[in-house]
């Protein structure tokens, strides 16, 4: 039974505010206690009570990969809704919180369970930095594009050494991404796998790898000819130092969203690649 609800908007968003009204005044009707957060940096503090029982986020894909990252240990689910028409994340549009709202009240069904990423920066044997992910984590130059240079392992097996403009471990959710414009593959969104996608390699051979139940470990050897960042989500950033260790593996816990009533991963997918199925596609 949903009775408090933490309601996370895009505070950049003009209407974020007119459309956080409407569904305040839809739940006081309902007897439902909601609080309302506005935001306007991904990297702001969020306590949220654990009595909560939904958070809904107006905004884009980058407003839920925010409230991912608070909520997904909680085990509070997210019913995302665009301020646009809709996002690859983002199902619900606008038009459609209010069908969407009442029927996740009725049954607290229709729920998609996303993969969670585990970030952590070692230094000297010491972990130095730690943070979560929903799309992807990402090692690349700080500056002006140049090529780097990453020693990859899976669990305890190396598998080379890449030189590439960078590197993105990626999950499901995070394929039709970053990782996609890379020429990483699209996975289903509830898949439990992780994709590894160079950035235009030096090496052609070095091809994007998808596996599962691995971790992915990556260190930074001497001999860089620019500085580093870890990005997580595109919203938090690391600077690494060459000696350096990151590993990426699967969370313990899952990220719950609220999936749309008016269509599907598939047609997400398919609308907003603008496949056909004909020559033109």
């Amino acid at each position: 039974m949903v009775s408090r609800v933490l309601i996370i908007a895009n505070g950049t968003k003009s209407e974020s505010q007119v459309l956080a009204d409407e569904i305040i005044g839809y739940l006081n009707e309902r007897g439902i206690i909601s609080y309302l957060v506005s935001t306007r940096s991904c990297s702001e503090k969020l306590s949220v009570p654990l009595s909560t029982d939904l958070v809904i986020t107006l905004g884009g894909d980058g407003t839920v990969l925010y409230a991912a990252r608070v909520v997904h240990d909680l085990g509070i689910p997210i019913l995302p809704v665009n301020l646009g028409t809709f996002g690859y994340i983002t199902e619900i549009s606008k038009d459609e919180w209010k069908d969407a709202l009442t029927a996740y009240m009725e049954n607290e069904g229709n729920i998609s369970r996303r993969l969670m990423l585990r970030i952590s920066v070692f230094r000297d044997g010491k972990r130095v930095w730690q943070a979560s992910a929903l799309n992807e984590a990402v090692i690349s130059s700080s500056g002006i594009a140049k090529v780097i240079s990453l020693e990859l392992s899976l669990d305890n097996t190396e598998l080379g050494h890449f030189r590439a403009d960078g590197m993105i471990i990626a999950t499901p959710t995070g394929s039709t991404g970053y990782s996609l414009a890379a020429g990483g593959p699209i996975l289903d969104s509830e898949m439990s796998a992780v994709i590894i996608t160079p950035v235009c390699p030096f090496t052609l051979s070095n091809r994007p790898l998808v596996t599962s139940g691995k971790i992915v470990s990556l260190s930074i050897p001497s001999g860089q000819r620019t500085d580093l960042v870890l990005t997580a989500d595109g919203q938090l950033d690391f600077p690494l130092e060459e000696g350096d260790r990151v590993t990426v593996e699967k969370s313990r816990s899952r990220v719950l969203l609220v999936r749309s009533l008016e269509r599907n991963f598939t047609e997400v997918i398919r609308d907003k690649l603008n496949w056909s199925g004909g020559m033109h596609a």
